[in-house]
Parts: C-alpha cells; structure tokens; sequence
C-alpha cells in the first residue's frame, strides 16, 4: 500500500523513508538530492501532507537515508551527504542535526563517522544510545558494504568502537560483479532498522543494489539483553538461506530500506518500492506500508 499521494509540484519520490512518531503527529523522513524531505499526518495512514524540506546544508548534496530521534526536548537527525564539488559517493559520511521541532529546521551539527559510512539507525533502550550504520571492506572474502553497531557517548558523539553485525553471506547480496576489480564481487548490506518485540532483537536490512528489481529486506535476530553491542544476531533462518521478508513480486520491485512503527501492538514495515516497469531516468521509489506478524519468533510480512 503506497502512504504518500503527491499534489502536483510536490516531490514525487520518498527513497529509504524513516517514520517517527511524536507529540500525536507522524513524520516520514525521506532521502533526496537537494535535501532532507519531511511529510506529516495524523494517523499512519493518513492522509500524509508534504512540509517540506526538513535539512538543507550550504555546499552538500545527496542527502541519504535520514533517521530521527527524540531526546531530551530535541529532535536529532542523522544522514550523509557529501560536497557539491564530488560526486564520488564513497566520500560521504553520517552527519548529525539539531532541530527543536520534528517537522524541520534541523541545523547541522558535525560530521559524526569517517567516509564511508551511510544509512544510520539511531536506538534509545534503558541502558544509553547506540547507532546501527553501514561502512565497506575492501578485503573480505565477500567485499561490500556491512552493518555495524557502535554505542553513542551523546546524540552528537559516536564512542568509535563499531562492532560488525551483519555481514553478506550470499550471491543474492551482490550490488554489483567485478565492481572495483576483476573477480571480486561487491555486496552490500544496508539500511538497518532495528526494533524489539516478544523479548527479541530484530535487525531488518536491505541487500544488493537499490536500483535492481531484486533489492530485498532480509532480517537477523539476536536474544539477550539491551546492551546493543554485546549481541550476537544471526540472519534468519541462517547466513546461507536467501530468505527475504519482502522482495519483487507481480505489482513492485526494488523493495527496501525500511523504518519500524508498532501501533496498537501492531508492527508495520514502511519501506519503498517501485511499481514494476516504472524505471525512469529519476527516482520512482515511493513509500509503502506492509504488516508484520510473527511465527515462532520469525517475522512474517503481510502487504496491506
């Protein structure tokens, strides 16, 4: 089910939306290249209006996969960009803003990881702040993008020991073939959404490349306690079984890069997709619901 209906002149696209809900309003946070994208309801489902632009910096473009949390009467954003001057997306970092409001102003702050480093999760439990983000390796048997987990010192600080959580594991997570090299494959694992329920840690990620039809979310689940960097999570079933929550099927392809909300004890999937045939030269990934259930401790998506 697609969330967001444009008006005309409004932005068509919503790529890796971020749903956050606060003082009674719902936000989706969208990545764009002249800026962060920021629409509003009511209700999840509706109807969603466009604000607006929620972060423009001077001097940056490609504003990716932006995350919103809420602390201590503060909103704080977390996305990557890179400068106007480049165009080499493996020179952009994650950047942090503040904005005393959810629905914009957001200012930036200061760049919080080295490049490369996209796609940041930004988790609030009893025991701190702990952000899930994606960086590269260059010489792992399966080279590509991976998902770390470091624990934040504050909103705007990283304590800088990231530990590995997922890592690819299958064909059907290569982005591209002989991509820096001859005979060495480039996957990638990213977007990491991360939520807890029925006692168990869940982490969601997308694998392969967002502009194939194949890009999927995958999950990997871990028990134990809320230190987030000290559990050990495993893809479902295992890390040799391509068993995505939600792929193409006969109506969308390019499912991925998805946000969590649970309403009424309800967990919801808001990813994008694109309707299948509709590759344009521009981007038609759009924002999409779907439900999830759980059989015995296995996530399950149902599209509404």
């Amino acid at each position: 089910m697609k969330l967001i209906i444009p008006k005309s002149g409004e932005p068509t696209a919503q790529a890796d939306p971020f749903i956050l809900k606060t003082r009674g309003m719902y936000y989706i946070y969208s990545t764009a290249s002249d800026g962060v994208n920021v629409y509003a309801a009511k209700s999840l489902f509706g109807p969603w209006g466009y604000v607006g632009k929620a972060l423009q910096a001077e001097g940056q473009h490609e504003y990716w996969a932006p995350c919103v949390i809420e602390y201590e009467n503060k909103y704080y954003m977390y996305y990557s960009s890179f400068t106007v001057k480049s165009d080499d997306v493996h020179l952009g970092c994650i950047k942090v803003a503040v904005s005393d409001r959810p629905d914009g102003g957001f200012r930036y702050v200061k760049d919080l990881a080295p490049a490369f480093s996209i796609d940041a999760e930004a988790v609030q439990n009893e025991t701190g702040l702990y952000m899930f983000y994606s960086v590269n390796d260059y010489e792992a048997e399966r080279a590509g993008t991976y998902i770390v987990v470091d624990k934040m010192l504050s909103p705007t600080e990283l304590e800088g020991n990231p530990k590995a959580v997922v890592r690819p594991s299958l064909d059907q997570e290569i982005f591209c073939r002989d991509r820096f090299k001859k005979g060495q494959h480039w996957h990638t694992l990213e977007g990491a959404s991360y939520f807890k329920a029925n006692g168990r840690h869940y982490l969601l990620y997308s694998g392969n490349c967002y502009e194939n039809p194949d890009y999927f979310v995958g999950c990997a689940a871990a028990d134990g306690g809320d230190d987030l960097t000290a559990l050990a999570f495993h893809k479902i079933p295992d890390a040799h079984t391509y068993a995505p929550l939600i792929r193409r099927d006969e109506a969308e392809e390019g499912t991925g890069h998805n946000s969590v909300i649970c309403e009424e004890g309800q967990w919801y999937m808001v990813y994008h997709a694109r309707d299948i045939g509709d590759r344009k030269p521009y981007d038609t990934r759009t924002a999409r619901i779907a439900e999830i259930d759980f059989e015995n401790g296995v996530p399950k998506v149902k599209r509404i």
